[in-house]
């Protein structure tokens, strides 16, 4: 299994593992603990398999001059019956278009039709904590309400992750995007 993710720039980043690292001190959540190396991110796209070689080229043709997203993290919200919280961003048109024309350049890769990820099922979402009990979702949710205000940042760099157990999700490769003037 293969996801494609966006991952934040680097302040964007530490201030949203530092509420992960804050959330295990309150014994709260532990996702950040569930897999090596976890890094916030928004995901794209996901695959059954894919055709690396070719997958890897076609991912640099089109990332190739692509820019920067800047986003806005200005919600917490909470996907029903799931026990998940996330940061959800500001749905701006630069932030659909990005996706919908991921989504249209890598179609013939599509092996998921039911994906949640694909244009017109997609909430584009930055996890915070999952699988927690109702209990602990209340609580996650109020201390991540009042955690911090707006986040503004950037989608830097898209990568490519792999799942080879769930406690190892590495990135095969990844790709920075050209830098905002």
């Amino acid at each position: 299994m293969y996801g494609v993710v966006a991952l934040f720039d680097a302040e964007t980043e530490q201030i949203i593992k530092d509420i992960w690292s804050e959330l295990r001190e309150k014994s709260i959540s532990f996702y950040a603990d569930e897999v090596v190396d976890r890094k916030p991110h928004i995901t794209l796209a996901s695959y059954h398999s894919l055709d690396r070689k070719n997958f890897f080229d076609q991912f640099d043709k089109f990332y190739e001059n692509m820019p920067e997203i800047n986003i806005t993290l200005n919600s917490v919200g909470s996907f029903l019956n799931t026990g998940t919280l996330f940061f959800s961003p500001i749905v701006s048109r630069e932030l659909i278009d990005f996706h919908e024309d991921y989504h249209t350049y890598f179609k013939q890769f599509n092996d998921n039709p039911n994906s949640m990820y694909l244009p017109g099922k997609w909430v584009p979402h930055c996890t915070l904590a999952n699988r927690l009990s109702p209990n602990k979702l209340v609580e996650a949710y109020n201390y991540c309400l009042h955690r911090n205000d707006t986040l503004a940042g950037k989608l830097q760099k898209v990568a490519i992750i792999e799942l080879v157990n769930k406690n190892n999700v590495p990135i095969i490769y990844s790709k920075y995007l050209n830098p905002i003037n």
